[in-house]
């Protein structure tokens, strides 16, 4: 199974930069056509949207996350644990600066970086669409805007099925005018609640540095 979900993931992660295409049926009604043969109406995509609510709570990083992992693209970091997660520099795929792994389990992260500034609003739309080519049911579950030791970002929460494979994304979204990061965790719905703290240890230990 850790074998397969990384493949999978892998697929999933490279495909952030995508395409669509639009087109007229002959009722005259706008739709987007996607690369896996999928389509839906693109009003569909106004009609959804709805205000971000804000988390009050101010998410901390965790004492126990010591060792800073430090992009070399822009002025962010991640604070693991480095007794519970591995790190590597992103050589699984071509998007990933870093990609994390939760020691000997089955739970992994990516940190995506780019010198693009990208509204978050923006980015919400991107991450789920970009999600929904390779898996057309994934659907965003949870959305708010939280305050991470001292920035706001954006978190989203979204599951869909994955080559036969039901599974749970959890992100963090930022952005500045030196670029956008994106650090992801997943695992398969099964494992969520397993490892559901100590994803969001990694999470809460994303800083913005000087």
């Amino acid at each position: 199974m850790k074998h397969l979900i990384t493949v999978l993931f892998i697929i999933f992660s490279t495909t952030f930069v995508f395409s669509q295409t639009h087109a007229v049926t002959k009722s005259g009604e706008e739709v987007l056509l996607f690369e896996n043969g999928t389509w839906k109406y693109a009003k569909e995509k106004d009609a959804k949207k709805k205000e971000i609510e804000t988390n009050n709570f101010r998410f901390m990083r965790s004492p126990e996350s010591t060792f800073l992992v430090e992009s070399k693209i822009l002025n962010v970091g991640v604070y693991i644990n480095p007794e519970k997660w591995s790190f590597k520099k992103g050589e699984t795929n071509g998007n990933s600066e870093y990609d994390f792994q939760l020691v000997e389990q089955d739970a992994y992260a990516m940190a995506i970086t780019e010198r693009i500034e990208v509204p978050l609003v923006t980015l919400k739309g991107l991450a789920l669409e970009n999600a929904q080519i390779v898996a057309p049911d994934t659907k965003i579950v949870d959305e708010e805007y939280r305050t991470i030791n001292g920035i706001k970002m954006l978190y989203l929460q979204m599951d869909g099925t994955l080559k036969g494979i039901p599974f749970t994304y959890f992100g963090y979204y930022y952005s500045n005018k030196k670029g956008t990061v994106q650090l992801i965790c997943y695992t398969s719905q099964s494992l969520v609640a397993e490892y559901k703290s100590s994803l969001f240890e990694l999470l809460n230990g994303l800083v913005v540095t000087e």
